[in-house]
């Protein structure tokens, strides 16, 4: 005949799953609390970079100009090692971007006017657009030197821009020799920062 359990034998039987319950249960806590406080972690890191770079500015006059790839709108990859050599003007722009629209027609004028020297390299990024518009944009102006899209904004971060439109002009060195925020008013404006950086 089994005997019944008495108290003791009892709460001794049950004691080993509790604890294991209460085991588990603190361990998921801890993890799931070590996973949140990760992320936060992660975040704050994150924010801090951002906050550093906006503080930090763009890229100053004399400073290596941040290599980069750009993928046109047709389908070339430009590399800036590609243009060595060269005067290079980075145009950051976008279609829904209104002051762009004032210095569109100017910056192609531009272009028209150094490209038979073959000495001055215009890139368009796009910003934070879309396709369709951004293609409709470059239609709407004209616009023929090469152009592509900021992908992952990897260009407009490197370059540490706030806003468009924002233009850098990089000397045959491969240094930032101007920054222009802003449109260009004029023509004339844009031959003035690059006809210096032509003279021998």
């Amino acid at each position: 005949m089994s005997e019944l359990p008495t108290a003791a034998s009892a709460s001794d039987n049950t004691a080993p799953l509790n604890s294991q319950g209460r085991r588990a249960t603190l361990l998921g806590i801890s993890w799931g609390a070590l996973l949140a406080w990760g992320a936060i972690l992660a975040l704050l890191a994150i924010l801090a970079l951002g906050l550093l770079r906006s503080q930090r500015g763009p890229v100053s006059k004399g400073e290596n100009a941040p290599s980069f790839t750009l993928s046109t709108f047709d389908g070339k990859q430009i590399t800036m090692a590609d243009l060595a050599g060269k005067v290079i003007v980075v145009n950051f722009w976008a279609s829904w971007c209104k002051p762009c629209e004032e210095e569109a027609a100017d910056l192609e004028a531009a272009w028209q006017h150094y490209k038979p020297g073959g000495e001055v390299v215009f890139l368009g990024v796009d910003y934070v657009d879309t396709e369709p518009e951004a293609l409709a944009y470059l239609d709407k102006f004209n616009i023929t030197f090469s152009n592509g899209p900021d992908l992952g904004t990897r260009i407009s971060q490197a370059y540490r821009i706030r806003g468009v439109p924002e233009t850098f002009f990089i000397n045959q060195q491969g240094k930032l020799a101007y920054f222009q925020k802003g449109p260009f008013i004029s023509l004339a404006d844009i031959q003035a920062v690059i006809d210096p950086l032509l003279e021998p």
